[in-house]
This record gives C-alpha cells, structure tokens and sequence, in this order.
C-alpha cells in the first residue's frame, strides 16, 4: 500500500479542487520526478515538463494553460519547509490534473528482477495504463525487487524503470517498444555509445551488468535473474553511471 505525504486532484478546466483520483488506468499521461534536500530540487525538471506536455498532445488533451497550470499546482503544493526525498508525480487525463508525493525507496545492492510476461500500451508515452504492472509490483519489495517485462521472448523495460545491459564493456538497450525516460535520455547523451539490439530472455546470460534508471531508482545494479540462474558479474558499469548521476544531483539547480 503506498503512502501519501500529498495527494490532490483539480478539475482541468477550471483547477477547483476535488476528491483525490489516481488516474491510473484512464487514458492520459503522467510523469514522475525526484524532488529532495531543502532548499527543493527536482531532478531534470524541465525535460519532465517539457515531455510531460508534449505526450498530451499525442492524447488530446489540450488546454493552452496546461503548463502554467501545472507548474503553479506544483509550487502551490511544495512546502518551502520540508526537507524532501519524495517521488512527486503528475497525471493528466482530459478531465483532471492530479498531484502525488510519496516516499523515494533507495535500491539496495543485492536487487533481483523478476521476469514476467507483460507488454506495455503504447510504450513510447508514459502513458497511464499502468493497472497490470502496479498490481505486480505491489507483491515485491521495492527497494530490492522489480519487474522485468518481457513479450515475444524479449525484455524491454522494468517496471518503475529503463535498462540498459553491459558486455564486453558496451552498453546495449532494446531497438524499440519501451519508453525513453528522462533519465534514460540523461546516460544516452553522457554515453553516447549505447548500441540498440533485441534482449533476448535466452540470451541475458550473456551480460556482465544489468543497470536499472529512473526517477525513482536512479541508478540500481541487479543482482540476480533467479528464474534464470543469472548473476551479476561486475560492478564497474554501474559505479561510472551512478558517478554521472551524482554530478546531476549536485549541478541540479533550486526548485524555487
């Protein structure tokens, strides 16, 4: 059962607010950032905005204020006073905004992935879609355990996050059919040597390093595949992605 710290939702059109709705499963978007420290910081927040109102578009939901709107639910919501290490999440359908703050779980170093059978609705959008992959994830411990979802003998994605797998010292992630996130995005121009092939399930015996990111795990090395028999063969990769990671958090400016 997650817990709030903050939980709101307002009508689109005009921001009244109204019982709280997670949107999850209505057709819209969302999007999940890292805010922490006091003074506030969120983590790349721009380019979650920025993403965030460009997938409305692909939905139609349209409002020429959408993005004021939104950045003042933000600020009107972010308490100057709390030291934070939250997960804010915005959701948009064509109706309502809603707003969330949560608890941001570190990873541990001895984290598993569990391989499942489940394809994403249009994963090139952070799309709401989401009820099949929460109802997963709400049996695991997330600080140590995600989702590894797979579809035609492939793995694309996790759960909460991006992967990306390490051999022979390069990076490899899937050619298509998993969403980009923000933080993906973040390591691809760090990189810039990340090679796109099919991850076969078959085939992740292979890898030396498997590495998840996002917003909420940040960088987070799997230790093993159980159903696999795989086991992580080095850290060296991700030590050098969490060392880009950090030098994010420290040049990432005040929220306000």
């Amino acid at each position: 059962m997650v817990k709030y710290l903050l939980k709101k939702s307002y009508l689109l059109k005009d921001l009244k607010e109204i019982e709280f709705k997670d949107l999850w499963g209505d057709r819209g978007v969302f999007t999940t950032m890292w805010i922490f420290e006091n003074p506030s910081k969120i983590l790349f927040f721009e380019e979650h905005i920025n993403n965030l109102i460009k997938s409305t578009k692909a939905f139609s939901i349209s409002k020429s204020s959408l993005r004021a709107d939104i950045l003042k639910l933000i600020k009107n919501n972010i308490n100057l006073q709390v030291r934070y290490n939250h997960l804010l999440r915005i959701a948009v359908n064509k109706n309502i905004i809603s707003i969330s703050l949560r608890k941001r779980i570190k990873p541990k170093l001895n984290f598993d992935l569990k391989l499942v059978k489940l394809k994403r609705q249009k994963p090139e959008f952070k799309n709401l879609k989401y009820k099949e992959i929460i109802k997963h994830l709400s049996k695991l411990d997330n600080s140590k355990s995600d989702i590894g979802l797979c579809s035609n003998k492939k793995i694309f994605e996790t759960g909460t996050s991006n992967l990306l797998f390490v051999k022979d010292d390069k990076f490899f992630s899937p050619i298509d059919k998993f969403y980009k996130g923000i933080t993906y995005k973040f390591f691809n121009s760090k990189i810039k040597k990340i090679k796109r092939k099919d991850i076969f399930v078959d085939n992740l015996k292979e890898y030396d390093e498997i590495i998840l990111i996002g917003s909420g795990k940040g960088v987070a090395s799997v230790k093993t595949i159980n159903q696999i028999k795989w086991k992580r063969k080095s850290l060296k990769f991700y030590k050098i992605l969490s060392k880009y990671y950090q030098s994010a958090i420290k040049k990432c400016p005040r929220y306000i």
